[in-house]
């Protein structure tokens, strides 16, 4: 049997219950480099149990819709954030947490210019870029022990563009 998801427009209100929407809204904090930058200050919470802060790309293949969605994952000793390093949208599943299991996942899709970051312990589909290039900065925990869980579904969704 497949279930279906209808994509939903992100929002950093819809997005609170996972992570952090990081984009550009509001009011610059400060202005910095004689003028001409403005800084928009500390958009995320990064959050690890032990270990380090660690920054590495990922370059991952594009997908399309609908997009079958059979698994998710999350990372028990640490946030992680997907800075697009392109100017492209893409897609964000996330799921909540329902006794150790993910509930009913949803879907987002980002705006070009906006980045995520996942709280710890939040489930969430895999890098899903729907355009190439498909290169992310990623800011997540470096250090040692399992910091992954995966869950298969038995019956997969379908990701669909409402």
């Amino acid at each position: 049997m497949t279930r279906q998801i209808c994509i939903e427009a992100i929002s950093a209100e819809r997005f609170a219950p996972f992570g952090d929407l990081i984009d550009i809204t509001g009011e610059v904090d400060k202005i910095i480099n004689q003028g001409q930058c403005g800084r928009f200050h500390d958009r995320a919470t990064l959050d690890f149990a032990d270990g380090r802060a660690g920054l590495s790309l990922f370059n991952a293949n594009p997908r399309a819709l609908p997009y079958q969605l059979d698994l998710v994952e999350r990372h028990p000793e640490g946030s992680q954030a997907f800075i697009p390093m392109t100017h492209q949208p893409f897609l964000v599943i996330v799921a909540p947490d329902e006794a150790g299991k993910p509930g009913r996942p949803r879907a987002f899709m980002t705006q070009a210019g906006q980045a995520v970051n996942y709280y710890r312990g939040t489930w969430h589909g895999v890098l899903t870029p729907l355009h190439g290039p498909g290169l992310f900065a990623v800011v997540d925990r470096i250090g040692a022990g399992e910091n992954l869980q995966e869950h298969w579904f038995d019956d997969p969704y379908v990701v669909v563009d409402d």
